[in-house]
């Protein structure tokens, strides 16, 4: 759907998601001066670089902490803020400062040149803004190769359907999880105080090609990857039997997504949504393996951990049926075809893959996958 904005800044946009969506921005929107700013930190980010040109998109060496990076990517009109440290595990092993001055401090930063510029914003959330304790406190009971929730259990904010908005959000949830909070409540007074027209998506786990998927984010490809390459994998946590739960959603469709926020922004100006593949999207890791497995062709022993990490979750899924009633939008992809891509990406492109992915990529596989990847 075409919009009025004439010069799009997507932060984070070498990242998987940022490059996507800034691919796709300018497919549909052709006229529009589309700009990819990121610090290439992440290792893989710079693959991303020759798809941005050959989609018309232009890149800006740029980091979101730095104000006057920001300043010299010029003017824009609409905001779409990928940028962030991703991964949830992030602090726990050292100090928090980059943390939060990436998340929270870059945040402040975007809304501060969104508000010189009187521009529109899109800021990517996460499902991690939920406290751990409270996710962890679900009664989750074992059904075949999965934890899953009775069909009539239900509570403050969740139930069989999935964790929605309502879920309390007194609690820890991660250094990574408060800063993202943080952020979201700063986007929501910059768009009061100043009248910018903000939409905050809490987005679970997202996957599809040109994801580098790594230990704590993106474990999807990550499984893919292995089952394909070789490298080792470990069930991490909860008894270490592979039976945490989350849903899936391909980077497109979070896209379509957008693209109906975007038509209709007044809207949605103001709001905040839980955005997720949803319960017919979800799946295990036990059930994530036997997947790969037909497809990879490699019938892995998987070993089991059962210590399990401060920040990890037994089951989330998502209920988007919040943002479905607002918008129309539901996910088109399967996980069948969602999978069959992967594997397709991942051979079509093995030599430039396999040194990131495979048995250099890293050992602790918990597949707790990080919920809103820059």
């Amino acid at each position: 759907m075409a919009s009025h904005h004439k010069t799009i800044l997507v932060t984070g946009g070498a990242g998987f998601v940022g490059s996507h969506l800034a691919i796709l921005l300018k497919r549909d929107r052709p006229g529009a001066r589309v700009l990819a700013f990121d610090n290439l930190k992440r290792r893989g980010s710079e693959l991303a670089l020759a798809r941005l040109a050959a989609g018309g998109v232009e890149f800006v060496h740029g980091d979101v902490r730095q104000a006057s990076d920001l300043a010299d990517a010029g003017a824009f009109d609409l905001l779409v803020d990928c940028s962030a440290e991703p991964s949830v595990h992030a602090g726990y092993a050292g100090g928090g400062e980059y943390l939060v001055d990436t998340n929270l401090g870059g945040t402040t930063r975007c809304l501060e040149a969104a508000r010189r510029h009187g521009a529109d914003m899109l800021f990517l959330s996460t499902s991690r803004v939920y406290p751990i304790a409270g996710l962890r406190a679900l009664p989750l009971e074992r059904r075949g190769n999965r934890l899953d929730l009775a069909a009539d259990a239900a509570g403050v904010g969740w139930s069989a359907t999935g964790i929605a908005r309502a879920f309390p959000l007194d609690g820890a949830r991660s250094l990574y999880g408060a800063t993202k909070l943080a952020s979201e409540l700063l986007v929501h007074e910059y768009g009061a105080m100043y009248g910018l027209r903000t939409v905050v998506n809490r987005c679970g786990v997202l996957t599809g090609p040109w994801q580098m998927g790594k230990v704590d984010q993106g474990f999807f490809v990550l499984w893919a990857a292995r089952h394909l390459y070789g490298g080792p994998l470990s069930y991490m946590g909860f008894g270490g039997e592979g039976l945490q739960v989350r849903d899936i959603l391909h980077v497109a469709d979070l896209y379509a997504l957008l693209d109906r926020q975007l038509g209709q922004l007044d809207r949605h100006a103001g709001c905040t949504y839980n955005v997720g593949g949803g319960r017919d999207l979800s799946l295990s890791l036990r059930e994530l393996s036997a997947l790969c497995g037909t497809r990879g062709g490699d019938a892995r022993t998987i070993g089991g951990v059962a210590d399990t990490a401060p920040a990890d979750v037994p089951w989330y899924v998502t209920d988007a049926g919040e943002v479905r009633a607002a918008t129309g939008w539901v996910p088109e992809r399967p996980l069948d075809a969602i999978l069959e891509e992967v594997f397709r990406w991942l051979t079509d492109h093995r030599s430039l893959l396999e040194p990131i992915l495979g048995m250099s990529g890293g050992h602790r596989t918990s597949g707790q996958g990080q919920e809103s990847e820059a």
